[in-house]
C-alpha cells in the first residue's frame, strides 16, 4: 500500500484558512441547527464535523416538550390566582416550542425532528379539544426528536401508535366495517392513515430508483399503490384507540392500545403481502409497518426530503443515492439506521464543498423557510428569557408575522409540497424544485420584514437581546457588515450587497449609544433581507 505524502495526512480542517474554516462551520451549522452561535463555531473548529455530530447524537434529550408544555401551564396559572392549569391557551405549545428551538444544546436533535416534522406532519391547527392540543403536539415532537436518532422501523410505529397523529389522520378509533342485513356496507375502515403513511410517510407515489429518479416502465413512471392497497391497509389500522383518560393526561402520549373487538378479522392483501384472516390486530400492523419500511423506495424518498429540508433544494442523483445507500445499509448492516442517515446527509461531499457558497448556479441551495431565518437571528443574538415562558407565540401570519409556525402547517402536505416549482420562472423552466417558495409572496415578504424590525428593536416581554459583539463594531459598519456575513449568511453576501449596506449604515448617525444600538439593528435587518442570506448555500 503507497504511503500517503505528510501534507495529505494532516486533517483537513487543520490546512484550511482559519477564516474559511469559521465559513464552513457557519455553513454547516446553519445545517445542522438552529443558528449557529459563536460556541458552536468555535467547538466545530476545533471539532470538526464528526466530532460535533457525536457529541450532539451522544446529548440526553435536556427536557422533553411535554414537560415544557405542562411547566409553561403552571408558570401562567402562578401569574395569576384565578386561573385555571387547563384553562391555559393553546399559544402554551409555542412558547415551548421557541424556547426549545432557539435555546436547547441538543440542536441537531431538535432540527432532525423539525425536518420529520414536515415529512410526518401533524398540525396542531387540526387537533381539536384547545386544553389538550398543546400536549398532544408535545408528545408527537417528543417522539420525532427521540426517534431521529434510532431506527426508522421504530419511528414508524411510534408514529403510527401516537395519540396525536391517531386523531390527525383520523384512525383513532377506526373500527371494522359493518354491513346491513342485505349485505351493503353502512360503515368501512377509514382510509385516510392508509392513504398517507404510504403517500407521505414511506413510499410515494411513484416507484424509484436508488438515486431516486423515477424507474421507468417502457419509458412511464410507475404507481407504487393502489386504491385497493389503500383499502386492504386501512383493515389494519382498524381497532386502535388511546389508552383510557387519566387524570395526569398521560394517555394523550401513550401509544394506543388495541381493542380486539374493532379490528378488521378478514384477509388483508397489499403491495404484495397477504395477511391472513384472523390475524391479529397487533401482528397485523407489525406485517404492515415491516412492509412499508423494508420496501426499496423508502431510502431514496426519505431521504431526498431530509436532504431539501437541510441542505438543498435540488440534490443531485448521485447525492440522494449515496443517503438511500446509508437508509439501506449503515455498514453494519442495518437498515434504517437515522444516525448514519443524518450524518450522511450532513457530511456528504456534496453538502460540504465550499464551492457552491459563491456559485451562482441555481441548481445548487435552498430558499431558507421563515421559521429557520427567524431561528438563526435570534440564535445569532443568544435570546434569553427572565422567566420559564419564553413568550413567542404563533408566527403563522404572513401580513404581520413569519407566514410559518413549527407543527402549525395548513395540511397533511406540510407548508409547501417537496416537489413545488413555482411556475413561469427559471426554476420551473429548467425542472427544478424550491419547495418554499410555496409560502413566498409580496404579503409574506413584507410581513417578515415587519416582524424582524419589530422583534429587533422591541421583543416579546422577558426576552432579551445581546447586541454587544456587534455593538463593538458599530463604529466601524464595514467591519460591522463583515462580521454579520460571516456569523449569519457563511459569507455568501455579494460585493455589491455588502457595499450596499456598508453606505446606509455610514450615512446613519452612530455617536450616542441609541444610535449605535439602531446602526446594528439596521445591519441586521439589512443582511437578513439580503437575496444572498435568503437562499441558503
Amino acid at each position: 500500500m503507497l504511503a500517503l505524502p505528510v501534507q495529505a495526512r494532516v486533517p483537513v480542517q487543520a490546512r484550511v484558512p482559519v477564516q474559511a474554516r469559521a465559513r464552513s462551520a457557519v455553513r454547516f451549522l446553519n445545517q445542522a441547527t438552529f443558528g449557529a452561535r459563536d460556541a458552536d463555531v468555535t467547538a466545530l473548529r476545533t471539532e470538526w464535523r464528526k466530532g460535533w455530530l457525536d457529541k450532539q447524537f451522544a446529548l440526553a434529550v435536556p427536557k422533553p416538550h411535554w414537560d415544557h408544555v405542562l411547566a409553561d401551564r403552571l408558570a401562567w396559572a402562578a401569574e395569576d390566582p384565578t386561573r385555571v392549569v387547563t384553562d391555559a391557551p393553546v399559544a402554551v405549545w409555542d412558547w415551548s416550542v421557541w424556547q426549545n428551538y432557539l435555546s436547547s444544546p441538543d440542536q441537531l436533535r431538535k432540527r432532525a425532528g423539525y425536518a420529520l416534522s414536515q415529512i410526518l406532519v401533524v398540525s396542531i391547527t387540526s387537533l381539536v379539544n384547545p386544553t389538550n392540543r398543546p400536549l398532544l403536539t408535545a408528545g408527537y415532537l417528543d417522539v420525532l426528536e427521540e426517534g431521529a436518532f434510532g431506527n426508522f422501523r421504530q419511528l414508524l410505529e411510534d408514529v403510527s401508535l401516537n395519540p396525536a397523529m391517531g386523531m390527525y389522520l383520523s384512525h383513532r378509533g377506526n373500527r371494522r366495517a359493518q354491513y346491513d342485513g342485505a349485505g351493503q356496507p353502512v360503515r368501512m375502515p377509514d382510509e385516510n392513515y392508509a392513504r398517507e403513511v404510504m403517500q407521505l410517510f414511506t413510499i410515494g407515489t411513484t416507484v424509484l430508483n436508488n438515486d431516486g429518479t423515477p424507474a421507468l416502465l417502457a419509458g412511464q413512471p410507475q404507481e407504487t399503490y393502489s386504491q385497493d392497497d389503500v383499502t386492504q391497509l386501512a383493515r389494519v389500522f382498524t381497532g386502535w384507540d388511546w389508552q383510557p383518560t387519566r387524570a395526569d393526561s398521560e394517555h394523550l402520549r401513550l401509544p394506543m392500545r388495541h381493542v380486539a373487538a374493532n379490528h378488521a378479522p378478514e384477509q388483508k392483501r397489499f403491495l404484495g403481502v397477504t395477511i391472513p384472516a384472523g390475524t391479529d390486530g397487533p401482528t397485523s400492523l407489525r406485517i404492515a409497518l415491516d412492509t412499508l419500511f423494508n420496501h426499496p423506495n423508502v431510502g431514496p424518498f426519505i431521504g431526498k426530503q431530509l436532504i431539501q429540508r437541510l441542505v438543498t433544494s435540488n440534490p443531485s442523483p448521485a447525492y440522494v443515492a449515496r443517503v438511500a445507500a446509508k437508509f439501506n445499509n449503515n455498514g453494519s448492516g442495518v437498515r434504517g439506521d437515522m444516525k448514519a442517515v443524518f450524518t450522511q446527509v450532513l457530511s456528504d461531499p456534496e453538502a460540504a464543498t465550499p464551492l457552491h457558497i459563491a456559485s451562482p448556479a441555481p441548481t445548487w441551495g435552498k430558499l431558507r423557510e421563515p421559521v429557520l431565518r427567524f431561528a438563526q437571528m435570534a440564535r445569532a443574538l443568544n435570546v434569553s428569557s427572565a422567566g420559564e415562558i419564553w413568550f413567542i407565540g404563533d408566527l403563522s401570519d404572513p401580513a404581520t408575522r413569519l407566514g410559518q409556525s413549527p407543527l402549525r402547517a395548513p395540511t397533511v402536505f406540510n407548508f409547501y409540497h417537496a416537489g413545488y416549482a413555482p411556475p413561469n420562472t427559471t426554476i420551473s423552466a429548467q425542472g427544478l424544485k424550491a419547495p418554499e417558495f410555496e409560502i413566498l409572496n409580496e404579503v409574506s415578504v413584507a410581513g417578515m420584514v415587519n416582524y424582524l424590525q419589530t422583534f429587533l428593536s422591541n421583543p416579546p416581554v422577558r426576552l432579551t437581546l445581546d447586541f454587544t459583539r456587534e455593538l463593538a463594531l458599530a463604529g466601524d459598519p464595514a467591519a460591522l457588515v463583515a462580521s454579520l456575513d460571516l456569523r449569519l449568511a457563511n459569507e455568501s453576501l455579494s460585493t455589491a450587497t455588502r457595499n450596499r449596506i456598508t453606505t446606509t449604515l455610514t450615512a446613519l448617525p452612530a455617536t450616542t449609544d441609541a444610535q449605535r444600538l439602531n446602526r446594528v439593528r439596521t445591519a441586521y435587518l439589512m443582511v437578513m433581507a439580503a437575496p444572498e442570506f435568503i437562499v441558503q448555500k
